[in-house]
């Protein structure tokens, strides 16, 4: 207990000695490029966030305070258990409660079947996770991965921190002036309102469950098409979460020792950190959590001092002190007064984009949509979160697979939306913008889906396409379709045995298709090429009536083929025919699946 204790209160060498480990490490592991300082520090010299990570507001937490503790030096070995029945106080900080890590690693499962690219490691999720919250207060989740009692960061009420208004009518975090984060991977509420998954398929959307909160972590780590296992992506993705270099470096810290192992231990048992990003030091419990829910440490009790005088800036004198994640009551009352925010300022918003945009399905639209923050004068408004919604029946979706995208507005007052992805469902939709934390009139963008088409079809290759009577022709038809000289892929297409050149309709007679039950047809639709433009259609069979016949191929946008195929009787050399078939009775088509 004393040398546990000990450790604790030696950070300047503990901890130093953790980063200087951790970034040698990292040096060498998939997040390279991070070096260290002459204090053993991390620094990242392209941690500054790109000019894509303003596209989700800032950031997923409203860059609230976080829990700055570094790894412990050694993971426990062999057990988390001490055989006491007790958790001993290193395996329990080093370990992740059994609900928090199912969480993780079923979001990592998840995002692997829905965004395979963005090779999302439950780890990175964990390292987030234990800075955030301290993995749930320790496990302090029900069965199910709710939290038993809310955990909130400090009101956002730009006194010594960001000044988000409220978004949710405190339908998150009970606050209905002001925004706080909310649950264990603290969202603020109007980061939620788009990122927000239902992880344990309860119907639901609740921040303060584990697992809809991982889930959603993952999405917005993984939105903008980030690879995770690329250096740059993954910093990118961290900074977004919170845009903090000393966060960077904390999380990728943990991110490496969870890499390296970890074990499983019982929920409620893990430890609670204790330093915090707006706080000095902090000395925390050597103690596994408790049972109740535990009380946040505070610092020793300060002397008495003198009348404060009056800070720069602050007005009464008033000095923000730290709040911790989980009891959302600031120790100082705001401001009476608070100036007035760029959103505050907005009056209405003005179209600053195409108003009617058009993509074929699977494409990418030409045109991004944009909106213009303005004042009742007319002036622009910076500084101001736009959010984008898709509405409607589609599957059109923003770059990185979302269907809501919340931007900022730059000096010109404009936020402009990431690119839109049609998706493989046709007709039209709309984008609406808003401004978030203001109740006035939106802006409308009117966008519309065309089916993929082909601007040209032709064989793939030229052999005759002979067959005898009540015979299979030995060939199946391949074609390939193009668009503009590319391979034009998933275009739908109608195969038809037409009756002549001049007249498109069915012919009664001759070759057919088998449908599945073996009955003879002679229009095939609900055809597609493939990624490659190719499209082989079924085997053809004739019935008793000889000549020569036309095989018609049409594909969406016009695209259109026409093929001959002969029926003979046996050494005739195939040379009869008119192309009507009308050389030879004609008896009514073999119907036989065997024929």
């Amino acid at each position: 207990m004393a040398a546990q204790f000990g450790r604790r209160l030696c950070k300047g060498a503990a901890t130093t000695a953790v980063a200087a480990a951790a970034v040698a490490a990292l040096s060498a592991s998939q997040a390279p490029g991070v070096t260290a300082d002459g204090q053993g520090r991390q620094t990242a010299s392209d941690a500054t966030p790109s000019s894509e990570q303003g596209a989700d507001g800032g950031s997923a937490t409203g860059n609230s305070p976080y829990y700055t503790d570094l790894p412990p030096l050694n993971s426990p070995n062999p057990s988390p258990s001490s055989g006491t029945g007790t958790i001993d106080p290193a395996a329990a900080e080093a370990g992740i409660p059994a609900t928090v890590l199912d969480a993780y690693k079923q979001a990592e499962a998840a995002l692997r079947e829905k965004k395979p690219g963005c090779n999302l490691p439950w780890q990175l999720l964990a390292a987030i996770g234990k800075v955030e919250s301290g993995q749930a207060r320790g496990g302090r989740v029900d069965a199910d991965g709710t939290t038993l009692s809310p955990i909130l960061g400090p009101q956002l009420d730009g006194n010594g921190f960001a000044l988000i208004k409220d978004t949710d009518d405190g339908a998150h975090d009970g606050n209905s002036t002001y925004d706080q984060a909310v649950g264990p991977m603290q969202f603020i509420p109007s980061t939620w309102a788009w990122a927000g998954r239902d992880g344990n398929a309860d119907g639901r959307k609740d921040p303060n469950n584990i697992y809809d909160a991982a889930l959603s972590a993952g999405h917005y780590l993984c939105r903008f098409d980030w690879d995770l296992s690329d250096r740059g992506d993954l910093r990118k993705a961290i900074l977004s979460y919170n845009n903090s270099t000393d966060y960077l470096n904390t999380v990728l810290s943990w991110l490496e020792y969870y890499r390296k192992g970890t074990h499983e231990i019982p929920d409620g048992s893990g430890t609670l950190p204790g330093d915090r990003s707006d706080s000095g030091t902090v000395v925390r419990p050597s103690s596994p959590a408790p049972a109740a829910p535990p009380v946040s440490a505070t610092p020793p009790a300060p002397k008495p001092t003198p009348e404060p005088t009056p800070a720069p800036g602050k007005p009464g004198g008033q000095t923000p002190k730290p709040t911790d994640p989980g009891s959302g009551s600031p120790t100082t009352p705001p401001p009476a007064t608070t100036p007035p925010t760029p959103t505050d300022t907005v009056h209405h918003l003005e179209a600053a984009g195409g108003t009617m945009l058009t993509a074929t399905a699977g494409g990418t639209f030409d045109e991004r949509i944009g909106a213009r923050a303005e004042t009742d004068a007319g002036k622009a408004v910076a500084r101001v979160r736009i959010r984008f919604t898709i509405q409607g029946d589609t599957d059109t979706t923003f770059t990185g697979g979302e269907s809501v995208a919340t931007v900022v507005t730059n000096t010109s007052g404009v936020a402009v939306a990431p690119a839109l992805r049609a998706g493989e469902r046709t007709g039209a939709f709309a984008v609406r913008a808003v401004v978030v934390g203001r109740d006035i009139p939106g802006v409308a963008y009117k966008a519309n889906v065309t089916e993929r088409a082909a601007d040209a079809l032709v064989r793939t290759g030229d052999a005759a396409l002979t067959c005898t009577p009540g015979g299979a022709f030995a060939e199946q038809v391949e074609l390939k379709a193009t668009y503009g000289g590319a391979a034009a892929g998933k275009v739908a297409a109608t195969a038809t045995l037409v009756t002549s050149a001049d007249d498109p309709s069915e012919n009664d007679k001759g070759p057919y298709f088998k449908d599945a039950d073996g009955q003879a047809v002679r229009t095939l639709k609900g055809l597609r090429t493939d990624a490659d433009g190719l499209l082989k259609l079924p085997r053809l069979y004739a019935d008793d009536t000889t000549g020569t016949f036309l095989l018609r191929v049409t594909t969406a946008g016009g695209a259109t083929v026409t093929v001959e195929l002969t029926v003979a009787a046996a050494g005739t050399g195939a040379e009869t025919g008119t192309g009507t078939g009308t050389e030879a009775p004609a008896p009514a088509p073999s119907t036989d699946p065997a024929a």
